[in-house]
């Protein structure tokens, strides 16, 4: 059985200071350099959920969504960080189409749901929590 202290959540990117930028101004986030461990970052959510961002010089972006933001109104979560220069990625499959602000409308198959990306590639989302 694997015995431990804590957990905690990572993820790369390529530049720390911008990484900081985005995440703490931009999103309006808790992030802050580790005083413990030098040359990372830990992106506080809430008291107990710390993630640490750690700098990667040959970052490739993760491919699935790495971090979920519930929120109550995802319409204007998406207006509201796309006044900020956030874009949202727009998906245009046959069985996985956003609209045109790059929103999943929820149905009987799941909740309203918008992706955008980090500075460094990484997908980050907006759930509509009902």
């Amino acid at each position: 059985m694997l015995k431990y202290n804590t957990t905690f959540s990572s993820f790369s990117v390529s530049d720390l200071p911008r990484a900081k930028e985005f995440y703490g101004k931009t999103l309006g986030l808790n992030i802050y350099d580790d005083k413990e461990m030098p040359n990372l970052l830990n992106l506080q959510l809430n008291e107990e959920n710390i993630i640490m961002i750690y700098p990667k010089p040959n970052h490739q972006p993760a491919t699935f969504t790495i971090l979920n933001f519930t929120v109550n109104n995802v319409e204007e979560t998406v207006a509201e960080l796309t006044k900020l220069g956030v874009q949202f990625i727009i998906y245009d499959d046959e069985n996985f189409k956003t609209d045109e602000k790059g929103i999943l409308r929820g149905d009987d198959r799941g909740p309203t749901i918008a992706w955008f990306n980090d500075p460094f590639g990484n997908i980050l989302s907006i759930i509509e929590k009902p």
